[in-house]
């Protein structure tokens, strides 16, 4: 086999290199690009169960899954799509805007249903190599 061929030094860095390059890819900042679209899609699926995974820890502590979801289950708006759009990131801060679909049906049928785009911005912390979404 090759690898028994190899200095033992030469194969200890290339799986140190293998192992770290896993540890890298979570903190990466290009993952709160999709982290953020990830949480958006659970949201637009009436899955807020699964959004409150991308919750900071911090947040999850003063509010249970079950009250999350329902609150966001149950709003007004039907929010159609998420499309990242950019973000500003420092060491373990970003800003991320994700331009976000919805519609809204205006109450008494007055209009009946009003389509809009807006953009959000949130703001999404690092915490233990991990990238978590920091309600307002």
């Amino acid at each position: 086999m090759i690898i028994d061929r190899l200095p033992k030094s030469v194969t200890l860095v290339a799986c140190a290199l293998v192992a770290l390059a896993g540890c890298t890819d979570r903190a990466n900042p290009d993952n709160v690009d999709r982290r953020s679209v990830e949480r958006w899609n659970h949201l637009i699926a009436h899955e807020a169960e699964k959004a409150y995974d991308y919750l900071t820890p911090g947040f999850r502590e003063t509010q249970t899954r079950e009250v999350y979801a329902t609150a966001m289950n149950n709003r007004p708006m039907q929010w159609k799509s998420a499309t990242f759009k950019r973000k500003e990131c420092e060491e373990d801060r970003c800003t991320v805007y994700v331009d976000v679909a919805y519609a809204l049906k205006m109450p008494g049928g007055m209009a009946g249903t009003v389509s809009s785009t807006s953009t959000q911005t949130e703001t999404w912390i690092r915490v233990d190599g991990e990238w978590y979404f920091l309600p307002k």
